[in-house]
């Protein structure tokens, strides 16, 4: 079976403060003058590595154990998981 790697990334929801976006944003503009960025918004990435017989077997496992074991807040956080094999 092929080796996959999913990524996971973890976000808040638009109209979700996001207080490391904006202490990133603030710093930019005062610090370095790039009044050109009007936003920024973090998340984190987790990476997998799992076997799995195809694409969607591997980022439906991914996703089923994010929500098991409660990795992210379903109600203020967006999930979106990318497949690629390695």
């Amino acid at each position: 079976m092929p080796n996959f790697q999913v990524s996971v990334v973890i976000e808040n929801k638009p109209g979700i403060s996001d207080p490391e976006g904006d202490t990133i944003l603030n710093d930019l503009v005062l610090k370095d003058k790039n009044t050109n960025i009007t936003q920024i918004r973090s998340g984190t990435i987790l990476k997998f590595s799992i076997t799995e017989s195809n694409e969607q077997n591997a980022k439906d496992s991914i996703i089923k154990i994010c929500d098991e074991l409660r990795i992210y807040n379903p109600l203020v956080s967006k999930v979106t998981a990318t497949v690629d094999e390695i």
